[in-house]
């Protein structure tokens, strides 16, 4: 009988009929725990019948109906209320009173060093293509463990955008649960028998890799998943034997995300992704019939909507058997531009739209200088409407049609290790940013966000997330509104979450 309904008993309060499905991991249950009584999973003892509710399993804790449960453990120190009549300003409230105060939005719960999965789940939720199409998925429609995934970060995004902090957090124990049955890996434990820290790029990858089985854009079994559409790119690449008289090996490669690798000579995201963009790898050579030099040069031939750029910051220590970490300080540019990673064909297709924003750049110039003049900077704004021209090429939605991106997350890592420290996501939210530090969401500024670089303890960017660079050109009133194309092809349907 997995599903029981319980009595739960913390201190003086009880709670009755609290529906409890043991089919899920116990962590579940302390998620509803949690959302009963705002006392945290890692600080809750749950005992029924003489024996303690373990973290991973439910042997020996057998549950009946109107079973009595009781909860131990005390909520972390709130701030004490302030009187009714006394104002209340912005720096003296505490989180939870600022958030509320701000209309900001839920943060998901730690389960026990489960910030790379809620850090993942942040950042993932700024785009709007993906989120509005796991809002609306089947999680009738299976798929194994990818499907079961899938379904629980549909449920989790619901939550989040309007199920409350109970909601969130037993949305995100299924997560857990879930996540666990497609990436065992990601279940180790620690040698006190707790959940073991692990890699936020490796659960990045997971769920990645279930929304691609899962997300197509058509019904069609051959059609192009949502995430190849909106975060793949190719790459052509051409290989040449450093060694011998060999003709060059062209190849095209395809990518879900490029990698920033850290040298003594890269201080700037932009020098890295050059970096690997030109290498010298080791190959079976066929002419030598050895193994040789070879320079591999990679050229970007489709942009993405979202690129997503990892710093390879992690390398594994063997004297302390450890993934340590590298500390060095790498630059990263709220606006990236990557026409000069792309071949030359695609630069050519980026060239107009590029203009488009370089008139839009000069036009807005000029008008800025008019208006002061003419008005002496008696304030007044300009009050046109605004067209937005679409980001992707007519014949492929879902990619970059300028070469301009805008920096919409940051996944960081505090700590010397992967499997150790802390995560936290960092995501725009219009003109401003916020902290989602697990169910701690606060706002932050742009320049707190470009001192994630590293270069000390303090958390490092280890992932980084762009949008689109959206061009907006200023309309007359008696204009019609207009979503355009800048070819002359005729656009192709824009995306449903396109706003």
């Amino acid at each position: 009988m997995p599903k029981v309904s319980v009595k739960v008993k913390w201190g003086k309060e009880m709670y009755p009929d609290v529906e409890v499905n043991t089919d899920d991991e116990p962590v579940v249950f302390k998620a509803q725990i949690f959302a009963l009584t705002g006392v945290q999973p890692e600080r809750q003892k749950v005992v029924c019948k003489g024996v303690t509710l373990r973290d991973d399993s439910w042997a020996n804790f057998k549950l009946s109906n109107n079973a009595l449960v009781l909860v131990m453990g005390s909520k972390e120190e709130d701030v004490p209320a302030a009187p009714a009549e006394q104002t209340r300003f912005v720096e003296d409230m505490n989180e939870a009173e600022l958030a509320s105060a701000l209309d900001l939005p839920e943060g998901l719960i730690n389960l026990g060093n489960t910030c790379y999965m809620n850090a993942t789940v942040q950042c993932l939720k700024t785009v709007p293509e993906l989120r509005n199409a796991l809002l609306n998925y089947d999680k009738s429609s299976g798929g194994g463990t990818a499907g079961g995934l899938t379904a629980a970060l549909s449920e989790t995004m619901r939550a989040l955008e309007s199920g409350g902090a109970g909601a969130c957090a037993a949305a995100a124990a299924r997560l857990l649960h879930a996540l666990h049955a497609a990436a065992p890996r990601l279940a180790e434990r620690g040698a006190g028998g707790q959940l073991a820290q692990q890699d936020a790029s490796e659960c990045w990858a997971e769920i990645v890799r279930a929304l691609t089985m899962r997300l197509p854009i058509a019904p069609e079994p051959d059609s192009k998943s949502l995430v190849e559409q909106y975060f793949g790119g190719t790459l052509d690449v051409e290989l040449v034997c450093s060694e011998a008289d060999e003709p060059p090996t062209k190849s095209t490669e395809s990518f879900l995300q490029l990698s920033c690798f850290i040298s003594q000579d890269v201080k700037y995201l932009q020098s890295g992704l050059r970096s690997k963009m030109a290498e010298q790898i080791t190959k079976m050579s066929e002419t030598l019939g050895r193994d040789a030099v070879y320079t591999k040069t990679s050229k970007i031939s489709r942009l993405p909507a979202y690129l997503t750029v990892q710093f390879v910051r992690f390398y594994f220590k063997e004297k302390e058997s450890i993934n340590a970490k590298i500390l060095k300080d790498v630059k990263f540019p709220l606006d990236l531009d990557v026409y000069e990673l792309c071949t030359p064909e695609l630069q050519e297709r980026l060239t107009p739209m590029r203009n488009k924003f370089k008139e839009l750049e000069d036009a807005s110039i000029e008008s800025s200088l008019n208006t002061k003049n003419k008005n002496h900077g008696d304030g007044k704004k300009d009050s046109k409407r605004k067209a937005i021209l679409p980001y992707w090429f007519s014949e492929d939605i879902g990619s970059n049609n300028s070469g301009y991106y805008r920096l919409q997350a940051v996944l960081t890592h505090r700590g010397r290790s992967s499997s150790s420290g802390h995560y936290v996501a960092w995501v725009s939210r219009g003109d401003s940013w916020l902290r989602c530090d697990d169910e701690t969401v606060t706002p932050v500024t742009e320049e707190e966000v470009l001192k994630l670089s590293g270069g000390g303890d303090w958390h490092c960017a280890y992932l980084l997330l762009y949008g689109p660079k959206i061009l907006e050109i200023p309309q007359e009133d008696d204009e019609e509104p207009m979503v355009t194309d800048v070819t002359d092809e005729p656009a192709g349907d824009p995306p449903t979450a396109l706003a």
